[in-house]
């Protein structure tokens, strides 16, 4: 058996659980963090994590630390899985903690709120020098947990790093890629919770699955015009950092952004709806977010932009339809798929 770096995993909701449970079965010496150290006594006492992954059991080997230093003492890899919102002062905490030659990841997806950075630039500016990388792609994570076959890809300027990372997460039912485009695999997991609204309102307002697919399409051309305006490689987001997480985020009833959508679709408001959900949902504060880099790139992105005046209460469910099947007749790609848009 080769032998992994030593891995801790800093969240223990659903995502969090998920990784740290399909590394360690995977033979990685894995430490699960959580703020709360009474729900963490919990999972380690059954094993399971009843309020994100009921019934799902957690592998023996799995080990549970409820002090942050004493997670990140001697780790050799430190990956973050907490909300957007929480990303930032995450790292400020683990920074006087992390072993001099530590490496960072995260599988948190959205921006900083109200700033629009993206989180590597985050992970730059407070921990200059380390080798750090993504992991993202189309992955809920109760099929992880359950071993069903899912695939990801996790980007970084390093390489090495990244293919060490990779190969840390693969497993017979579980494909892990790499690649070298961290903005782009980003900007994919973070814009496809906006456009999951989107598809979500239209199934919850039952407009059928040629609105559905509509919306689908028409949004991957949003994410495709914003990547290119940002420097994202087109075929990043093409790959399962984009398309894939959009088409599973848009179509499959785990994704929190989708439920958000349907519960709006069928009438209920958005404070009742979250609450419903009862966990954070990233599209609400990511819509701002893609709207303020879509104007300081001069861009239109009506499907974008119509979730966001839906979110923020502007514009009702329908009207927001109204709006965006008003818009005049133009070609489909204008200057091709690749060219400017």
């Amino acid at each position: 058996m080769a032998e992994y770096p030593t891995l801790a995993v800093l969240g223990a909701g659903s995502w969090g659980t998920a990784l740290a449970a399909l590394a360690s079965r995977n033979g990685v010496p894995t430490r699960l963090w959580g703020r709360d150290a009474k729900a963490l006594a919990a999972i380690a006492e059954s094993g399971q994590n009843q309020r994100y992954l009921p019934e799902i059991q957690l592998p023996a080997e799995l080990q549970y630390e409820s002090d942050l230093a004493a997670a990140v003492r001697g780790a050799e890899v430190v990956l973050l899985v907490v909300p957007s919102h929480a990303f930032a002062s995450m790292l400020d905490e683990i920074a006087p903690l992390l072993e001099p030659g530590a490496s960072i990841a995260w599988a948190t997806k959205g921006f900083e709120p109200g700033t629009g950075r993206f989180l590597h630039e985050l992970v730059a500016e407070k921990l200059p020098g380390r080798a750090a990388a993504v992991i993202t792609g189309p992955s809920f994570a109760k099929e992880v947990a359950l071993g069903m076959p899912s695939a990801v890809t996790v980007h970084s300027d390093d390489d090495a790093f990244a293919h060490q990372l990779a190969l840390m997460l693969h497993a017979p039912n579980f494909r892990a890629y790499s690649g070298s485009d961290v903005l782009g695999a980003e900007l994919g997991g973070a814009m496809k919770n906006v456009l999951a609204v989107a598809t979500g309102v239209a199934d919850g307002m039952e407009l059928g699955l040629n609105a559905r697919a509509g919306l689908i399409t028409r949004g991957m051309n949003e994410m495709l015009r914003l990547g290119v305006a940002l420097g994202a490689r087109p075929e990043t987001l093409m790959g399962l950092s984009g398309l894939g997480d959009l088409v599973l985020t848009c179509t499959g009833d785990l994704s929190r952004n989708r439920r958000l959508g349907l519960a709006l679709g069928r009438g209920i408001g958005i404070d009742e709806a979250v609450r419903q959900i009862g966990q954070v949902v990233e599209s609400v504060v990511t819509a701002d977010e893609v709207a303020r880099l879509a104007s300081k790139h001069g861009l239109d992105l009506p499907i974008s932009s119509g979730v966001r005046a839906v979110l923020h209460g502007e514009v009702t469910p329908v009207e927001g339809l109204k709006a965006l099947m008003s818009r005049e007749q133009k070609p489909e790609y204008p200057q091709g798929l690749f060219g400017p848009f």
